[in-house]
């Protein structure tokens, strides 16, 4: 590590699951070593995410299996490691280098990919913030392959909007194979998710339908949705029947089986999300009879990213962030969030 660096740092460690309390603001931490093949990363900014909600609460063992312990609600199902260092979206500059990564890495400016695809094994994905420390603090190590270099003339607080949100929007797209001329209707579009997708859809020349509040009905007109639909007045109302060719979904809940009524016989159903409920029921006939295709999106491949950085330099995205806060008010932060009030990404900025 480079001398010059300072050996404690501010963070707010997450002590435990539970809820605004186990966040505890430090300014003792001491500053982590890059292992061999990682980066040290002074953080810029930090985006706060739903996963960030569901890792604190043990919500991930809870959707898993309802008798399952707390404890083991990691994104592995496994138990988390406590104190832990949440935050899985980071922005920052590589400021030291461990053995094995070039020297052409230092002083760069950098996005990581949440779910560090360069540690996956059996198909199982280490994320930022959840297996292992992530950005809310000062600096924070990362996986060299999955820190990637980034030319934008953006702010840190705008990129740190991307990671999460964008890539998995990203990757719902991709592996839903969304091609230009179609039809994809959006859930959850006021969200980061749901509001990346509208956009990433639209750079793909398709009819984008999104479903939004009726409370935040007239911001989302700077959404490029061709239709943003009213969730309170029902989809079957909006939506005519086998009119849709993908469902992006983030919510899940009571609804979701008009979702499958709206899609076309041979349609793709794409789901990261359940804030509306993980809960929900599915008549067979409609799945088999339409031979409908359903996925479910967590795992990306490092291409999905390339990809999304690719876009972010030619600016054919923008992020919307809805407010910043400091890192000591993350508490205030996450709750802010937890609200759902607000349109688009909520952003940490830890001290300089």
């Amino acid at each position: 590590m480079t001398s010059s660096l300072p050996k404690t740092m501010a963070a707010v460690l997450l002590t435990g699951h539970g809820g605004y309390d186990q966040l505890q603001y430090r300014e003792d931490v001491p500053v982590p070593s890059p292992a061999p093949g990682e980066v040290l990363i002074r953080v810029g900014a930090a985006g706060i995410n739903n996963t960030d909600l569901n890792t604190r609460t043990g919500w991930y063992a809870k959707a898993a299996d309802d008798a399952a312990p707390v404890e083991s609600g990691a994104w592995t199902g496994e138990a988390l490691r406590f104190p832990r260092i949440q935050g899985a979206d980071v922005c920052g500059v590589i400021v030291a280098l461990g053995e094995g990564v070039e020297t052409s890495r230092l002083g760069r400016r950098v996005l990581v990919q949440p779910c560090l695809t360069s540690l996956r094994r059996d198909g199982q994905d280490i994320w930022l913030g959840s297996e292992r420390d992530g950005g809310f603090a000062q600096y924070t190590t990362a996986p060299a392959a999955d820190a990637f270099d980034i030319d934008s003339p953006l702010t840190d607080v705008e990129l740190a909007a991307f990671p999460c949100a964008y890539g998995t929007a990203e990757n719902l797209l991709t592996r839903a194979g969304v091609a230009k001329g179609e039809t994809v209707l959006i859930t959850g579009a006021t969200g980061g998710v749901g509001s990346a997708a509208v956009q990433l859809a639209a750079r793909r020349g398709v009819r984008a339908l999104a479903v939004v509040s009726r409370e935040k009905l007239e911001a989302c007109h700077v959404l490029p949705a061709e239709q943003l639909i009213v969730r309170e007045d029902g989809l079957a109302s909006q939506v005519a029947k086998d009119s849709v060719d993908v469902v992006i979904d983030l919510v899940g809940g009571p609804d979701w089986p008009s979702l499958l009524t709206a899609l076309k016989p041979g349609g793709r159903y794409a789901i990261s999300g359940a804030i509306g409920g993980p809960l929900v029921q599915l008549d067979l006939r409609t799945l088999y009879l339409k031979d409908l295709t359903l996925m479910g999106c967590t795992a990306q491949s490092a291409e999905v990213f390339k990809a999304l950085i690719g876009h972010i330099e030619r600016g054919e995205v923008r992020p919307l962030v809805a407010a910043t806060y400091a890192l000591k008010d993350l508490a205030r932060a996450q709750g802010d969030f937890a609200a759902k009030r607000h349109l688009g990404k909520l952003v940490v900025v830890p001290p300089a």
